[in-house]
């Protein structure tokens, strides 16, 4: 499965379950850690929890397994790390706080909510 592939059925798993503004960074010219960062926000602990195993489940739906997973109870941040694809499942104040698009603002970013406004 190519990078793009991977990152589009992560996005999928968290669109189904209601992320709220999901955005991929393509950062594969920038780093040698991953290709892309897909990024998005919860809108409370069990809402992260869900978009997490969401991810989890259609991964592995593909015989795909994260190679690490950090935060889970009672986190602000979730971290599933794809090799290729790593996934940032934020709270929002978290997500302020840290601001990732900033930090790769050097990458392709792809806003997806409005990249399906688009497509209607």
């Amino acid at each position: 499965m190519s990078e793009k592939e991977l990152s589009k059925l992560i996005v999928e798993a968290l669109s189904d379950k209601k992320a709220k503004d999901i955005i991929e960074i393509y950062v594969g010219g920038l780093t040698a850690m991953t290709d892309y960062f897909i990024i998005c926000t919860g809108t409370s602990d069990r809402h992260m929890r869900t978009l997490a195993d969401s991810v989890v489940e259609n991964m592995a739906e593909h015989g795909i397994s994260p190679l690490h997973r950090e935060g889970k109870n009672n986190a602000h941040w979730i971290l599933l790390d794809y090799g290729d694809a790593v996934v940032n499942i934020f709270d929002a104040e978290s997500r302020k706080t840290y601001n990732l698009e900033r930090l790769w603002a050097d990458g392709e970013i792809t806003r997806i909510e409005e990249m399906m406004r688009d497509q209607k």
